[in-house]
């Protein structure tokens, strides 16, 4: 079996955001970088398959991006990944997630992989769209979001999580693409051991010239940081004022919306 995980490196969520000087991105300029949780579970997940099948299937761990996101990719190797994969480019934030998929389909076209896994999707875009499009341009079958994986016979069982916490069951023959939802799994701290085997794990380098064919279908124009809400109204006193002047607040407040 050949097994691939896409993953992403994302700016650490605690960081101090800034809408750059071109308006369309943030700054980039004194973030912290991390590997998207989503995709950590994609990760612990193709790892575990691989230990349940013996250790045979070889798992190659992919990432968009510049230099940086090297590091995400030792951490999939420390985690239990084969070989690393890094198309370079230093442009891929301002890529759309028809162009991300379209780079993943062309290096994967030709491999043979039997099951990819990506995350649900990334804590910065959040489009939710590159995983499921990489399936529909290799043709394979795909269930998205799930929170239960079992392998056997060729056949993935999918639990993915719906809306309004409701869970479905479906049966999908390899090859096959899985985008893996928070709660999938609990990922794996790399051990030191494993940190130390990850640097003599082979890392490719592929120029994303080579692999991009495809035009933007979609662009950022602009981008907003949020509007600062204003202060709460705390009302204290006796429960009768105090739901009469809540009353009259929220009647005060419809008026205003009208």
């Amino acid at each position: 079996m050949n097994i691939l995980v896409c993953i992403k490196q994302v700016p650490d969520m605690e960081s101090r955001f800034k809408v750059n000087g071109t308006g369309d991105w943030y700054d980039e300029a004194d973030l912290a970088y991390m590997m998207n949780e989503y995709d950590e579970y994609a990760v612990e997940q193709a790892v575990q398959l691989k230990e349940q099948l013996g250790n045979q299937p070889e798992i190659t761990v992919l990432s968009i991006g510049a230099d940086r996101v090297g590091e995400a990719l030792k951490k999939a190797l420390a985690m239990g990944c084969d070989k690393a994969v890094q198309v370079q480019d230093n442009d891929s934030a301002r890529k759309d997630p028809w162009q991300i998929a379209n780079i993943i389909a062309a290096y994967a076209g030709d491999k043979n992989f039997d099951v990819i896994f990506t995350g649900m999707q990334s804590q910065d875009r959040g489009s939710a769209q590159v995983g499921v499009t990489v399936a529909e341009l290799l043709g394979h079958n795909c269930a998205s979001t799930l929170v239960g994986f079992e392998y056997a016979d060729g056949v993935v069982t999918a639990k993915r999580e719906l809306e309004g916490g409701v869970k479905s069951v479906v049966k999908v023959p390899v090859p096959a693409l899985v985008t893996c939802q928070l709660g999938l799994n609990v990922p794996r701290y790399p051990t030191l051991p494993n940190i130390m085997k990850a640097k003599k794990k082979e890392l490719q380098l592929v120029p994303v010239a080579s692999l991009l064919k495809e035009e933007a279908a979609t662009g950022t124009e602009k981008l907003y940081p949020p509007v600062k809400s204003g202060g709460g109204i705390v009302l204290e006193g006796d429960l009768g004022d105090v739901a009469d002047r809540l009353l009259g607040i929220l009647k005060e407040k419809t008026t205003v919306m009208k």
